[in-house]
């Protein structure tokens, strides 16, 4: 980010919770500010993150008050360093917003509220949830929904239990199976039968195996969502850069239609085959880049 541009734009704060949708929401924040900016350019981004075990001791015994001061300490750093509003790349832990909200520093963009927001603008009306099962049982998207008037499916307990399983014991790992992506498909498959015409991606982590190209359903990427809504608030009243010209680099700024074309739900990732083998996790952004992008996942 130029000086010209923190001039402008509003600072991001990330409250981190799980490593992988953190990253795809950073990465997404950083790579689409371009559409904004002009080349390379996004606007300042910070993140805070306690670890995964931290949030997880008190989500086990129900606590979402504790939950909440977890969230609130990373907030007070965040705004100690600058910024101007905050995000958290994890539906879950947004349970824990009311305990503290009146007490953070700075305000909050809802994950929820932005999912609800795109289904009434893409015209859905009845949508499956999917998400740690935590997440499910939950009020977070119920509450958000029926505000606009939007049905919603929760899967049933047995597939709550499952998705849970993938999500904590391989997704949160970057551990990545073609097994994973089959069951998401089956559920989100019946969800479709459950007259559902579009499924909410209510984990951060999920968008990373399920997309459009993939999905019985449309898919509704609540991590890319959140991260498109920040972006859009950091740089309200920001004229729009010209497209194409050079950004002083020898290097034509991307066209939005570019950007959103290399970067939409259906961002490639790698099925692996192995779970525990770190040799056969999820490339990193420099070994992409190297070895070259796989294709997205293909429909069973």
């Amino acid at each position: 980010m130029n000086r010209e541009t923190s001039a402008t734009t509003q600072h991001i704060g990330i409250v981190g919770c799980s490593a992988e949708g953190a990253a795809l929401c950073y990465r997404t924040i950083c790579l689409e500010g371009a559409q904004f900016l002009g080349a390379h350019d996004h606007p300042e981004v910070s993140m805070h993150t306690h670890s995964l075990a931290e949030y997880m001791k008190p989500i086990y015994r129900d606590d979402w008050a504790a939950v909440g001061e977890i969230m609130l300490s990373s907030a007070q750093k965040l705004a100690k360093v600058g910024a101007d509003f905050l995000i958290c790349p994890d539906n879950t832990v947004h349970q824990a917003l009311p305990y503290f909200q009146s007490r953070s520093p700075l305000p909050w963009v809802h994950i929820a509220e932005v999912v609800a927001g795109e289904a009434v603008a893409r015209g859905f009306r009845r949508l499956g949830l999917t998400g740690t099962k935590y997440l499910v049982e939950s009020e977070v998207y119920p509450e958000k929904l029926s505000a606009r008037g939007i049905a919603y499916v929760r899967p049933d307990t047995a597939e709550r239990e499952e998705i849970n399983r993938i999500i904590f014991e391989e997704l949160v790992y970057g551990v990545f199976k073609p097994e994973a992506v089959a069951y998401f498909q089956k559920v989100m498959g019946r969800l479709k039968d459950d007259g559902c015409d579009a499924v909410v991606l209510g984990c951060t982590e999920i968008p990373l195996i399920m997309s459009d190209a993939n999905s019985p359903l449309p898919t509704l990427d609540s991590t890319r969502l959140l991260a498109r809504a920040a972006l859009r608030r950091a740089v309200k009243g920001v004229p729009a850069p010209a497209w194409g010209a050079s950004s002083g680099t020898g290097l034509a700024a991307p066209r939005p239609d570019a950007v959103e074309d290399a970067h939409h739900d259906g961002d490639p990732v790698r099925i692996e085959d192995h779970e525990h083998d770190p040799r056969h996790r999820r490339q990193g952004g420099a070994e992409r880049l190297r070895d070259g992008l796989h294709g997205p996942i293909e429909r069973e």
